[in-house]
């Protein structure tokens, strides 16, 4: 037996007594491994169990689902960050309502047409929902099968991504699929992991030829990355009466969708509280009076970082009209929690509801 059937068939026996235990395994809908593999992009699984847990109460079906509208999924999904993923679920609800009879396509090229479902997605359903011989390849994939394989070329290339793809379909066990691409995934999260990873407990360890040569911690290859660009903006708490002001951001976009305080970045020799006189203006059509800092806020997306310095402020000229946003409105801010928001807005609204209502 040459390395690569050994692969798979030691895999599949380390499998059978160390899967991780998961809420979306031995579901016997197909729904809910949709759902958690959506979910599981890019984010951990300690993270995802309890989203994925609540998501499951709130919509139990993909009837209940299609029933529901982008705000209230937008909420039960707030947290969980890449918003276009949870409209994408929605979009994806309402064309298997009304062209599948409200049951998942079981082929991987239907599911792949599917709103939100690329290559990855629509093979893991495949195979593991429906048992389908289709493989995966993720993060946790490609890094096992470079180092096992000593794999020379980066891959998050074209090139690489090919002979990636050509390797995991040679790899995968006919029959055995959906069991085989959990293996896989579990291994890279659990042992194969991106840095000191726990070669006396891998099952491959055998066969693996960068624990022969030493080359654990030089693979995967990946190309360099560019620095992470950091932006210094403002936002304001605008306050009429018990109420303050938030805008929607457009439903296409970075959060799109998702609930705001207004404000924006600050221009080189801006001062903070000049800056956000100017975008007030640009987004509203309006003058405000800063008054004093709510708070400091940072966060890191997945292409920049920002510190966010929070104002309160009053409208000192002009109604508000919602140039740059899709909807304004007043919000009592015990009510902030009712508005899907992006991480920093939500912290804003918390800070608000902790120093304004319980002071």
């Amino acid at each position: 037996m040459d390395d690569k059937n050994r692969f798979s068939s030691l895999l599949l026996k380390w499998y059978e007594s160390n899967a991780r235990s998961l809420p979306w395994r031995g579901h016997s809908d197909p729904y809910a491994v949709w759902i958690s593999e959506i979910m599981l992009q890019q984010t951990r699984v300690e993270t995802v169990t309890p989203y994925f847990s609540r998501w499951m109460l709130s919509f139990p079906d993909i009837k209940a689902l299609a029933a529901s509208d982008e705000q209230h999924v937008l909420n039960v999904w707030e947290g969980l960050g890449y918003y276009s993923r949870a409209r994408s679920i929605l979009k994806a609800a309402n064309v298997i309502v009304s062209q599948f009879g409200s049951e998942l396509p079981r082929s991987r090229e239907e599911l792949q047409r599917l709103p939100g479902f690329g290559r990855y997605t629509a093979a893991a359903v495949a195979s593991i929902a429906f048992g389908l011989d289709e493989v995966v390849l993720d993060g946790n994939v490609k890094r096992v099968l470079s180092r096992c394989f000593n794999l020379s070329e980066a891959i998050d290339t074209p090139i690489g991504e090919k002979q990636l793809w050509r390797l995991a379909e040679e790899l995968l066990p006919s029959g055995k699929a959906g069991d085989y691409n959990q293996a896989v995934m579990d291994l890279g999260a659990t042992i194969c992991t991106p840095k000191s990873p726990t070669c006396a407990k891998c099952p491959a360890a055998q066969i693996c030829k960068a624990k022969k040569l030493g080359l654990q911690s030089a693979l995967p290859v990946v190309t360099e990355k560019k620095p992470i660009p950091h932006y210094i903006v403002t936002a304001a708490v605008m306050r009429r009466g018990d109420k303050v002001l938030i805008a929607q951001r457009p439903s296409k976009g970075l959060l799109g969708g998702l609930w705001e305080f207004l404000g924006g970045k600050v221009e080189e020799g801006e001062s903070l509280e000049k800056a956000l006189q100017r975008e007030i203006k640009e987004e509203l059509a309006a003058q405000i009076v800063v008054g004093g800092k709510l708070g400091v806020y940072k966060h890191a997306y997945t292409h920049f970082r920002v510190t966010l310095h929070a104002f309160f402020a009053e409208i000192a000229g002009g109604e508000p009209v919602a140039l740059e946003v899709s909807e304004l409105t007043w919000v009592e801010p015990g009510r902030l929690g009712e508005y899907p928001m992006g991480k920093i807005d939500r912290m804003i609204s918390k800070d608000l509801d902790e120093k304004i209502l319980n002071r």
